[in-house]
C-alpha cells in the first residue's frame, strides 16, 4: 500500500450539501496532510483543466487567489506548476491525469520556497465531481491512517472455508456413491455413465502447473486481448458449475419431476428452467461486471459454484499427487509474487500486475472472490476498494481437503482427515490475514495455506499409522462393502 495516498473531500453548494470523496496521490516529503477532516481547511475549487499551467500567462490575474486549483498534466514538472500557482495566490494545487495515477517525484532542492499542498487526481474524478456536485465545489485534502484490519476479511474467510468444506464434503458423497455402485453390479453401469470426475496423476499435475505459468506470462504481455478470453471462459464454466451445484440440490427434491421426451431422450422440465437461469446469471454478470455496487455479489456466487464444482470434479488419486500439486503451485505463487519484481522492467510483480490489470486496464480478471472493504481509507478509494481472494487459494487446498474426505469414506475413518484438514485450512487463512495486516501488502495465500494443510494431513496419517496407505492411495477401496 502506497504511503502517499490521500483523500480529496469535495462538498457541493446545495442545502444540505452533497459530499463525495476521491483518491489523490501526494508526496509526504513535500509536506504532510491532516489525518482527519477536523483539522482540514476547505478551499473553493477553480477548474482550469483547459490549461497545463506551465506559464503564468496562461491564467488571468487574480483568478487563483485563495483557491484550490486543478490543472492538467503537461511537459513541465509538478513543482514548476506549483511555483506558478503559488505566485498567483493559489492555496492548493491539483494536477489531473488521464493516465494511471503514479507517485509524485521531483527534485525539491530548487523549489524550497514552494509550500502549497500538491496532489495528483484522476481527470475522470474531476468530471464526476462537476456532474455530482455542480460547478461550485469546496475541497480539502487529508490522509487518514490505514486501518489495521478490515472486516471484509471476515466475509472472505467465511466464504473460503465454507467453499472448501462443502466442496470436500460433496466429493466424499460422490465417492460413497461410487463405492456403493462398485459393490452393487446392478448400479455400476448407471453410476459410471453419470461419473464426470477427472483424475490428476503426477504427470498431469506437472503439466497443469506448466500451463498455469505459461498462461500467466501470456496474460502479462497480452492482457488487453486475453482478458476477454478469460471472461468468456469464466461465463461458460461458471454457468455450467452453477447448474451442476443447483441440479444436485434439486435432485433431492421429490416433487416437480415432470419430464419431456426429445430425440429418444427424456429430461426433467425443471432442469431446463434451471439451465436457462444459470445461463442468464452468467450473461447478466458479463454485461454488468464493472458495476461495483452489486456485480461483486453475482461474481462471488458464480465463483463459489465454480470452485465447488472444480473441487468435486477433479480427483487427486493419492497424497503423493497432492504434495506435488500443492508444492509446485506454492513455488509458482511465491516466484510470480516475490521474485518477478527483480526481473520486470518496472519492478512490479507479474502476479500483482495481472491481478490489478497491467497498465491501468479497466477490465479485471474474474478469478477472485471479492468483497467491498468496510473500513474507509485512502486505499479503499485509490486501488483497493475490494478485499480479494483468488480462486486458486480455494481450489488448490480444496483438492487436498476433498482427497482427505474421500480417504475417510474409503477407510471409514470417521471424517478425521477431512475435519483436520479443513481446520488447518481455516488456520492458514487466519495466518494469511495476520501477515497481511502486519506487512501492509498483498500476500501469496498459498505460502501459508499449503504448509498448514500438508503438515496437518501428514501428522494425522502418521499418528494413525496410515501414512503408507495415505501416500500411495492404493487399492484399499477394492474390498469395500456398504
Amino acid at each position: 500500500v502506497a504511503a502517499d495516498e490521500g483523500i480529496l473531500h469535495a462538498s457541493g453548494s446545495g442545502v444540505p450539501p452533497v459530499t463525495k470523496d476521491y483518491c489523490i496521490i501526494y508526496n509526504s516529503n513535500w509536506g504532510s496532510l491532516p489525518k482527519t477532516l477536523d483539522n482540514a481547511t476547505f478551499r473553493t475549487l477553480e477548474n482550469l483543466t483547459s490549461t497545463v499551467l506551465c506559464s503564468s500567462a496562461e491564467v488571468p490575474s487574480g483568478l487563483m487567489k485563495d483557491k484550490a486549483v486543478v490543472v492538467m498534466r503537461g511537459n513541465c514538472t509538478f513543482l514548476e506548476k506549483a511555483r506558478i500557482a503559488q505566485s498567483l495566490g493559489a492555496k492548493m494545487l491539483l494536477i489531473a491525469s488521464k493516465s494511471r495515477l503514479s507517485a509524485i517525484s521531483d527534485n525539491k532542492t530548487d523549489f524550497e520556497d514552494v509550500t502549497l499542498p500538491i496532489a495528483l487526481i484522476r481527470y475522470n474524478d474531476i468530471v464526476d465531481m462537476q456532474l455530482v456536485l455542480g460547478n461550485e465545489v469546496n475541497v480539502t485534502l487529508y490522509s487518514p491512517p490505514l486501518p489495521e484490519f478490515d472486516y471484509s476479511m471476515v466475509v472472505i474467510f467465511l466464504i473460503a472455508v465454507f467453499t472448501v468444506a462443502l466442496g470436500g464434503y460433496w466429493s466424499g458423497v460422490a465417492e460413497l456413491e461410487n463405492l456403493k455402485a462398485v459393490a452393487s453390479p446392478g448400479e455400476r453401469e448407471t453410476r459410471w455413465k453419470k461419473e464426470e470426475n477427472v483424475t490428476f496423476t503426477p504427470v498431469t499435475v506437472i503439466l497443469f502447473v506448466v500451463i498455469c505459468c505459461v498462461m500467466l506470462v501470456l496474460l502479462y504481455f497480452f492482457y488487453k486481448w486475453l482478458v476477454y478470453v478469460i471472461i468468456s471462459v469464466f461465463c461458460l464454466a461458471s454457468a455450467m458449475s452453477l447448474y451442476n451445484c443447483l441440479a444436485a440440490l434439486i435432485g433431492e427434491i421429490p416433487f416437480g419431476q415432470c419430464r419431456i421426451t426429445c430425440s429418444n431422450k427424456t429430461i426433467e422440465v425443471r432442469l431446463i428452467f434451471l439451465a436457462i437461469f444459470c445461463i442468464a446469471a452468467a450473461v447478466v454478470w458479463a454485461v454488468f461486471r464493472n458495476e461495483d455496487r452489486w456485480a461483486w455479489i453475482l461474481q462471488d456466487i458464480l465463483g463459489v459454484a465454480f470452485c465447488l464444482n472444480f473441487i468435486k470434479t477433479l480427483k487427486m488419486p493419492n497424497f503423493k499427487s497432492c504434495v506435488i500439486l500443492l508444492g509446485l503451485l506454492l513455488l509458482y505463487d511465491v516466484f510470480f509474487v516475490f521474485i518477478t519484481p527483480f526481473i520486470t522492467k518496472n519492478g512490479a510483480s507479474i502476479m500483482v500486475e495481472v491481478a490489478a490489470g497491467p497498465f491501468g486496464n479497466s477490465e479485471k480478471l474474474p478469478v477472485v472472490i471479492r468483497v467491498p472493504r468496510l473500513e474507509h481509507s485512502a486505499s479503499t478509494l485509490c486501488d483497493l476498494p475490494f478485499s480479494l481472494l483468488g480462486f486458486g487459494d480455494i481450489i488448490v487446498p480444496g483438492l487436498l481437503v476433498a482427497y482427505c474426505r474421500r480417504f475417510d469414506v474409503q477407510t471409514r475413518s470417521s471424517s478425521v482427515y477431512y475435519i483436520s484438514c479443513t481446520i488447518a485450512y481455516a488456520v492458514g487463512m487466519v495466518l494469511t490475514f495476520i501477515v497481511l495486516a502486519l506487512m501492509k501488502m498483498g500476500q501469496p495465500a498459498l505460502l501459508y495455506l499449503v504448509p498448514c494443510t500438508l503438515i496437518t494431513s501428514s501428522l494425522v496419517a502418521w499418528r494413525r499409522k496410515e501414512m503408507k496407505k495415505f501416500w500411495k492411495g492404493s487399492s484399499y477401496q477394492v474390498g469395500w462393502r456398504p
